[in-house]
């Protein structure tokens, strides 16, 4: 089996595993590509989803600076940001995705993501107000009908 369908059988079963397992059948496959981005975020994302936000971050970082696939890149910048945030750093939680995500197509597959996770930044931040505008006008599109008035109430509760 090739070594990204291995991995994505690991996902696949996590909820069945416990959390030291997840993280050594990750691990076990990353080391066939330990310098590789692609499995450096998978070690992270499974430090991550097991509550070593710590670990996680250390090891996004190192994907981020490795050279990740455009794809890749976005999941692990939306990763990242919420771990800091978790971390208690929310401020910069929004300037990574501030960073990667400003003046990408709103139509970004991982565009929405963003937003929901800047939206919880925001929130931590004291300030939900805006966390409610930004989630309302990503909302907008995948609306049937108000997409002249929902991002005007977006806009109105900012004034």
């Amino acid at each position: 089996m090739e070594w990204r369908e291995r991995m994505a059988a690991v996902w696949a079963a996590a909820e069945q595993l416990d959390d030291a397992e997840l993280v050594r059948r990750i691990d076990e496959i990353a080391a066939e590509h330990p310098d590789e981005p692609l499995a450096l975020f998978e070690r992270a994302g499974a430090r991550d989803s097991t509550g070593d936000e710590a670990g996680a971050e250390q090891l996004y970082r190192a994907a981020l600076a490795a050279g990740l696939p455009e794809s890749e890149r976005a999941q692990c910048v939306i990763q990242l940001a919420s771990t800091v945030r978790n971390l208690g750093r929310p401020e910069e939680s929004l300037e990574l995705l501030r960073t990667e995500f400003v003046g990408r197509a709103s139509d970004d597959e991982y565009a929405d993501a963003a937003v929901a996770f800047a939206a919880l930044a925001l929130v931590d931040l004291g300030r939900p107000v805006e966390a409610v505008s930004a989630l309302l006008h990503a909302l907008t599109p995948h609306l049937p009908r108000y997409h002249r008035s929902v991002p005007a109430y977006a806009d109105a509760l900012l004034e």
